[in-house]
């Protein structure tokens, strides 16, 4: 399955001029101003990572989402890891029903999974995936559609911008995911980190069963732990990660900046013709006569942005930086 994503300014930069380094990058969701990193201990690059600093990053994290004491919390490097071994959990054999549009990385997962299938038909699905907020649209699901099959995942990769949206306490539920990513709301999206949360039968090993598709495939008895292997985490993420958790005072003046900078970013696109069509506090997505000529007239200001395939009047925008602001108002003026 094609993948489709933000980024690549390499092609961008091929195609319109201009190095890497004189690009404005807006084609991506993560937060412009990320959390101050610091200077970290030097045994956390030159040491193989110990349980002491995972557990002080999953206690770090338990709080700050709000975990509930019955469920498990898993690191891994970047939320994508996970998303690729969830269709392996519970030895699921049927359709995956995954609402879109949205972050096409489910479906690739679920398509390249022996067992399962895209389904257009939730009652006949033995996975659900749920965006939420959703990307590229910021829809918000109600808990009404969770739960009630083998495994329903939910992917809260934006929703730290809106907390009280989460639906970390519906964990205590068996076989109900929650997906976090580190890299969107920190904006530290090079570390690799994300977090899977559900209670541990959830995680637990299943017996090994063959496939009626394929006579040869086994799924493997294994936790999603095991999956993932040991050091699945590195030395600096999990001090960054502990850190940034912590740091309360942080995420909520992050939270008060990232609305007013969104207030400002659609006053600018609406002022220059476009119409709001949605997203959330990191990005917004505009619905403009033709996304691929606005994409185009930015990106002759080397303001690079992001267009669907399956929406041609689509236009979604990142945040800029602080000092970015007034060359991106210098171009759409």
């Amino acid at each position: 399955m094609k993948r489709d994503h933000g980024g690549g300014l390499d092609a961008a930069a091929a195609r319109f001029g201009g190095a890497r380094a004189d690009w404005l990058d807006l084609s991506t969701g993560i937060n412009p101003v990320p959390y101050p990193v610091g200077e970290l201990p030097p045994d956390c690059w030159a040491a193989l990572p110990d349980s002491g600093a995972m557990q002080r990053l999953l206690t770090a994290a338990r709080a700050f989402w709000k975990v509930p004491d019955g469920a498990q919390i898993i690191a891994a490097p970047g939320a994508s890891a996970l998303i690729t071994r969830l269709p392996y959990l519970n030895n699921l054999i049927g359709g995956a029903y995954i609402p879109g549009p949205t972050y096409n990385e489910h479906a690739a997962a679920a398509t390249a999974a022996d067992a399962l299938w895209l389904s257009d038909d939730p009652d006949d699905a033995v996975m659900h995936t749920y965006v939420h907020p959703n990307n590229p649209d910021g829809k918000l699901w109600s808990s009404d559609h969770m739960g009630g099959r083998p495994l329903t995942v939910i992917d809260e990769s934006f929703c730290d911008v809106t907390p009280h949206a989460s639906h970390a306490h519906l964990t205590e539920n068996k076989n109900i995911v929650i997906l976090k990513s580190f890299g969107k709301f920190w904006g530290l999206a090079g570390l690799r980190l994300g977090f899977a949360i559900a209670t541990p039968g959830t995680f637990a090993p299943v017996d090994p069963v063959k496939l009626p598709l394929r006579a040869e495939t086994i799924l493997p008895r294994a936790t999603l732990a095991e999956h993932l292997g040991p050091w699945s985490v590195s030395g600096p993420a999990l001090e960054i990660g502990a850190a940034a958790l912590s740091d309360l005072d942080w995420a909520r003046e992050t939270r008060t900046r990232l609305s007013g900078d969104s207030a400002r970013l659609d006053q600018l696109m609406t002022g220059a013709g476009a119409n709001l069509a949605g997203g959330t506090t990191l990005f917004r997505l505009y619905d403009v006569d033709s996304a691929a000529d606005w994409q185009t007239r930015l990106a002759e200001h080397h303001i690079w942005t992001r267009v669907f395939p399956y929406n041609p009047r689509w236009l979604r925008l990142g945040l800029p930086a602080p000092a970015d602001w007034p060359r991106l108002e210098s171009a759409l003026a």
